[in-house]
C-alpha cells in the first residue's frame, strides 16, 4: 500500500469511448444479488445466453471463476465476504472499462459493497436485480445441500441462517424466484435493460 503515492497513471490512446464504438454497444454491470438457492447463477447464465443470442459481448463472474482463481484466499466471515465483493466490483470496474457487459451473480449480502460497487462503476453503468426469493424457499430447493449443512453447524456465518442478508432497498429491478419461471425473470432483464446495451 506505501507505493501507491509513486504510481501516476498513464492516459491510454486506446479508451472506453474507443471501444465502446468498436464492439458498438454500451457496457453495463448487471448485478444480481440474492440467497444462496434464489437462482442467480441459473439467471445469469440464461442472460448472458440471450445477450450472446442478441449480439452482445458480456462476461459473467460467479463463484465457479472467482472463487477459485482470484479470491481462493478468502474466507466466508463478514470480511471476507466484503473484500471478496471489492474485488469483484474493481474486476468488474475494468471490464466495464473494456466495453464489456458483466453478469455478477454472487449473494453480495451487504448494501456497503453493493454500494461500493455502483461507485466504481458509476452509477449509469450499474443495475442492480434483487433475486427474491424467501429462505423457506431456498432451504426447500437447497441445490448445494448448504442449507442442511448451516443447520447442523457444519458450515458457520451462513448467509439467511446464521448471517444477514441486508435486503436491497432500492434495485433497479426485482425478479420473484418464487412466483416466476428463469425464462420470464431473464426476460424481465433483458427487456428493462436492452436500452441501455445498444446504442
Amino acid at each position: 500500500m506505501g507505493h501507491s503515492k509513486n504510481l501516476f497513471p498513464h492516459n491510454h490512446y486506446v479508451n472506453s469511448t474507443l471501444r465502446k464504438k468498436l464492439i458498438k454497444q454500451q457496457p453495463l454491470l448487471i448485478w444480481l444479488s440474492g440467497l444462496s438457492g434464489s437462482g442467480k447463477s441459473t439467471i445469469a447464465n440464461e442472460l448472458e445466453k440471450k445477450l450472446y443470442e442478441n449480439g452482445c459481448l458480456s462476461y459473467l463472474l460467479d463463484g465457479d471463476n472467482i472463487r477459485v482463481g482470484l479470491n481462493n484466499d478468502l474466507g466466508f466471515t463478514d470480511e471476507g465476504r466484503k473484500e471478496n465483493i471489492r474485488r469483484i466490483a474493481e474486476v468488474s470496474r475494468l471490464m466495464i472499462d473494456a466495453g464489456l457487459i458483466v453478469i455478477t451473480a454472487f449473494i453480495s449480502p451487504f448494501d456497503e459493497e453493493r454500494e461500493l460497487a455502483k461507485s466504481l462503476v458509476l452509477k449509469n453503468n450499474y443495475f442492480l436485480v434483487h433475486v427474491n426469493c424467501s429462505v423457506a424457499k431456498c432451504e426447500e430447493r437447497d441445490v448445494k445441500g448448504l442449507y442442511k449443512k448451516a443447520r447442523n453447524g457444519e458450515i458457520k456465518n451462513f448467509t439467511g441462517i446464521d448471517s444477514p442478508y441486508e435486503i436491497p432497498k432500492n434495485p433497479n429491478l426485482i425478479v420473484d424466484t418464487e412466483k416466476e419461471s428463469i425464462n420470464e425473470s431473464v426476460d424481465k432483464i433483458f427487456i428493462a435493460i436492452k436500452n441501455k446495451i445498444k446504442d
